[in-house]
């Protein structure tokens, strides 16, 4: 049985953040051919990894003389800890650290069968190995160092923690703006379709009236106003198709706006009887929402914050199932700053 103090325990807690972070950084680094700073936090730690260590030595506790019981309980412990935290920070920041939804056997591309099996493993390697020589050694040095230690650690990990959790936060609320733009700018292109739908039945009717008798005319509208609801079933299709896709590029979106948009302002210019005046307000009023919106995206897109560049260029895997273009585009940001640089 481990017999440590509060101070030990938080020594070896903060030693495998660190022996976790030293991990990662060089196998993401190795992987990507440049240094990257892995992870959460700011400096050099891992608190999943430190969790991870604690949570394995705590659950293996009774089962010291069973190598099998150890290993089912770390598989089991490893495994609820790894759901539990990815599902809290989803929940929290909108975005996933890691995601096996490609592994065969996950829970919600939080758990999968593989990670649960290596768990195991690795909880024996802990146990038996690893956590043996580390023990000797942090026993071998004087309580007042590993307490003057755990204390200035403790100090700059609870600033670093508070920071870090800042910048996620608000790379949080920047995911939500660019989603709430996309969704505003939809809007926008919904109620463009459908004014230039009615005007363009309407500039129809009245080129029909000069050659068409008016039962001629009544039977022609009526065939433009079925076609008219055709053309908006069909459009309503559309949109509901597109929102069974994975999502639309806002690019896209913003370049049929302007197009739509720049041949409005045309036909207002030719033929400016054919819009009421209560159209041309609302087209204006559409057209400096669009605008808007536009420099609201521009804003958001521009990463300032060191602490926010770090989270996305440290998190290259970082996911969002809701907000995945928004993060997309913010990845893209952050390394496009990175390279002037």
């Amino acid at each position: 049985m481990y017999q440590y103090t509060i101070t030990q325990w938080l020594f070896f807690f903060y030693f495998y953040c660190f022996f976790g972070w030293v991990f990662e950084s060089a196998y993401v680094s190795l992987k990507n051919r440049k240094f990257v700073n892995r992870g959460f936090m700011n400096g050099p730690f891992l608190p999943i990894y430190g969790t991870g260590a604690i949570m394995m030595l705590v659950v293996s506790m009774p089962f010291q003389d069973s190598i099998l019981l150890t290993y089912l309980a770390g598989c089991v412990g490893a495994t609820v800890l790894e759901f539990v935290t990815g599902a809290a920070m989803e929940a929290l920041f909108k975005v996933r650290y890691w995601d096996y939804s490609s592994q065969k056997f996950n829970y919600k591309g939080y758990i999968c069968l593989s990670s649960t099996i290596a768990w195991g493993f690795l909880t024996i390697f802990m146990t038996e190995i690893l956590h043996t020589g580390v023990e000797r050694m942090v026993l071998a040095l004087p309580y007042s160092v590993i307490s003057v230690i755990t204390m200035v650690v403790t100090v700059y990990i609870t600033a670093d923690f508070t920071l870090s959790f800042k910048a996620a936060m608000d790379l949080r609320n920047v995911l939500i703006g660019l989603e709430k733009a996309k969704e505003e700018m939809e809007r926008i292109q919904k109620r463009l379709d459908v004014i230039i739908a009615v005007v363009g039945d309407e500039l129809e009717t009245r080129r029909l009236e000069h050659y068409e008798k008016l039962d001629e005319l009544k039977e022609e509208w009526q065939f433009h106003k079925s076609e008219y609801y055709e053309r908006m079933d069909e459009l309503k299709e559309g949109r509901e198709m597109r929102k069974q896709e994975r999502y639309q590029r806002v690019d896209d979106l913003m370049e049929e706006l302007e197009e739509k948009f720049d041949r409005v302002k045309d036909r207002i210019r030719t033929e400016a009887t054919a819009f009421a005046e209560d159209i041309k307000e609302e087209l204006f009023e559409l057209h400096s929402k669009y605008f808007l919106e536009k420099e609201h995206r521009t804003q958001f897109k521009k990463i300032k914050d060191i602490s926010q560049r770090r989270l996305l260029k440290g998190n290259p895997g970082m996911r969002s199932v809701k907000f995945e273009e928004a993060l997309e585009e913010l990845k893209k940001a952050a390394n496009e700053k990175n390279h002037k640089k």
